[in-house]
């Protein structure tokens, strides 16, 4: 398999991946997803196969509150993806040489706010769709936090791929989605840097053939 590819199961299994994704796998996530969580993997890969975007959700906007990010949880929540936080008190210990006591103090709230929009077993899965690209950092930080206290093997992003960008111009909305958002363009350098740390991540970019365009519903 092609570092920045689908395994040929899959491909078979959901032909339709490899044309609408722009697919990006680090630290082997898609081997780690493949073998150890077979079930996380075939249902994001049947959310992937059957999701599509309606160009009036396009021309609706609305950021990642808008009709796109709920369709996915309404398909991944009654599979039980749940959206979880992370928070931890800090224990520090100390001991000084040639003494039997040993000091103990607790700094409250030393991690707070690490959120993640999907997890199920130990697979994360976040989606984002028009937020402000600093999102990405929160993401990436609440993966590396996750991943280093071994609540989640591998995490998942789901962006728009900066293809779309001819389709927001065709339709004069480039202003909604303008290039300090959340797309491929802003994450990819993110991620190269390593702000997820050790924590295995495949990211994948919505395609065009992804969105049906209004004068293909007129035509159907």
């Amino acid at each position: 398999m092609k570092p920045n590819s689908l395994p040929t199961e899959t491909i078979e299994k959901f032909p339709a991946l490899q044309e609408k994704y722009e697919i990006h796998n680090y630290g082997s996530a898609i081997e780690i997803l493949t073998q150890a969580y077979p079930q996380e993997w075939d249902e994001i890969c049947h959310l992937l196969n059957d999701f599509v975007i309606y160009e009036s959700e396009i021309i609706k906007g609305g950021g990642n509150e808008s009709d796109i990010p709920k369709k996915i949880a309404n398909f991944l929540t009654p599979r039980q993806w749940q959206e979880t936080k992370l928070s931890a008190d800090l224990v520090v210990r100390q001991k000084k040489r040639n003494s039997k006591e040993e000091e103990q103090f607790i700094i409250k709230d030393y991690m707070v706010g690490y959120n993640i929009d999907h997890l199920k077993n130990k697979v994360a899965f976040d989606v984002e769709w028009n937020s402000k690209d600093q999102t990405f950092d929160r993401d990436l930080s609440a993966f590396r936090a996750f991943h280093e206290n071994g609540i989640i093997s591998c995490g998942i992003i789901l962006t728009r791929s900066v293809e779309l960008n001819d389709i927001f111009h065709d339709l004069e909305i480039m202003k909604k989605y303008g290039a300090s958002t959340t797309q491929m363009g802003k994450l990819l350098p993110r991620v190269k840097a390593r702000r997820q740390g050790g924590c295995p991540l495949l990211i994948i970019g919505i395609k065009s053939p992804c969105v049906i365009r209004a004068s293909d519903v007129d035509n159907s």
